[in-house]
């Protein structure tokens, strides 16, 4: 993909910052800079349909279910003044980037029609059900079970038991997209399926697990005899993995440039406080903060060559590297944070154990480089898959 931008696109930029910028200094002033773990759940609610309302929800989707149509650089330059602008973390992710697009790939006319409007007008949201307690970074060993079952005069249903973890906002969500064991004895990758399933049901228990950042964004879910119908599959039974992997691959689309703004604005605050604290004179944290542009700007590049690549149908080394990279960068950026911010960022306020952002940077951090896959998980993916080494050795 080219670094410039058409002229065309450059106004589609003006008209994007315009829009974000009347909102968010206007109506949505008190969401600027609200991050995922900010809370005001009804107010970012308000924002999801804003947005819907406006058709900035999903823009790279088809018209008919409620985007623009856009290209992959009007998707490229939305995402960078959405960020630019301090949008708030999206409560709809898990629809707008994960959910949507798997359905759009794989899904039926019937439920595209069924699920991608209201996602992206924001009235519906969804959390996902991937993570179990013996099944983190192995995801192949989910044991959360699905039967096919119809009772007398009843409709057909998949009959869900088990239990999820980590389920980021799953107690807001209203769908939940599961992989589930539906072939009995089936192991490995082999007898998953991709269902979804409502949340509010007699069968659904969401618990949040509070954080060190003070937040409680994950949760553990628990499905007791949950029902979805059975039309509600996605892809054929059986054909879960594949259906998963595709939307683990959405995950490091477009909105990996929107992530490296957010980063941005993190480098910069650390700059700030560098500066007001005269650190910004000392030549380690100097040589240190140059360190992080360095990385942040490779981000970028890599990126681009991501997007590029996947438009064109094919899986660069890019996409192998990008998460391992990210996740080992931004982790040395919250230990850079703490660092800066001296004894003072080591105290919370508040009488609700509340962080300022950079401080709440280095928490966070570390759980970077140990979900969507260990940092030891991404380098076995990149050996094996990118490299074509010999398959590490596995306990049967």
């Amino acid at each position: 993909m080219k670094l410039g931008f058409t002229p065309d696109e450059e106004r589609f930029r003006a008209e994007a910052a315009a829009w974000l910028g009347a909102q968010l200094t206007g109506p949505f002033r008190d969401l600027r800079g609200l991050s995922t773990q900010g809370g005001h759940p009804e107010r970012r609610r308000d924002w999801e349909r804003a947005l819907g309302a406006a058709r900035w929800s999903c823009i790279g989707w088809p018209a008919a279910y409620g985007g623009r149509d856009a290209s992959l650089a009007e998707q490229v330059i939305f995402a960078e003044e959405y960020a630019r602008a301090g949008g708030p973390g999206r409560l709809g992710y898990m629809g707008v980037e994960l959910a949507g697009p798997t359905i759009l790939a794989f899904g039926t006319d019937a439920q595209k029609q069924r699920f991608l409007p209201p996602i992206a007008r924001g009235e519906e949201l969804w959390c996902q059900g991937y993570s179990e307690p013996g099944a983190g970074s192995d995801l192949a060993n989910v044991r959360t079970r699905a039967v096919l079952q119809q009772e007398a005069g009843g409709p057909r249903e998949w009959v869900v038991n088990g239990q999820k973890t980590w389920t980021s906002f799953a107690q807001f969500a209203d769908w939940a997209f599961v992989l589930c064991r539906t072939e009995e004895g089936s192991r490995g990758h082999r007898g998953l399926s991709y269902l979804l399933i409502p949340m509010h049901q007699a069968g659904v228990t969401v618990r949040p697990i509070r954080q060190m950042t003070g937040g409680a964004d994950f949760n553990d879910t628990f499905f007791a005899n949950a029902r979805t119908d059975a039309g509600n599959l996605v892809g054929g039974a059986g054909e879960g993995w594949k259906v998963a992997m595709a939307t683990l691959s959405f995950e490091r689309g477009v909105s990996t440039l929107g992530q490296q703004m957010n980063f941005a604005n993190e480098l910069r605050a650390i700059v700030s406080a560098a500066e007001a604290n005269g650190l910004i004179h000392d030549p380690q944290i100097r040589q240190r903060l140059a360190h992080a542009h360095i990385g942040l700007r490779l981000m970028r590049y890599s990126a681009l060559r991501m997007l590029a690549n996947a438009e064109a149908g094919t899986l660069s080394s890019e996409a192998y590297t990008y998460k391992i990279f990210w996740a080992s960068w931004r982790k040395k950026l919250g230990v850079l944070a703490l660092d800066v911010l001296g004894p003072r960022g080591e105290i919370a306020g508040g009488d609700c154990y509340e962080w300022e952002s950079l401080p709440r940077l280095f928490l966070a951090s570390r759980a970077d480089t140990i979900y969507g896959g260990t940092n030891q998980i991404q380098r076995n993916i990149i050996a094996e898959r990118a490299l074509g080494l010999p398959r590490e050795s596995r306990v049967p």
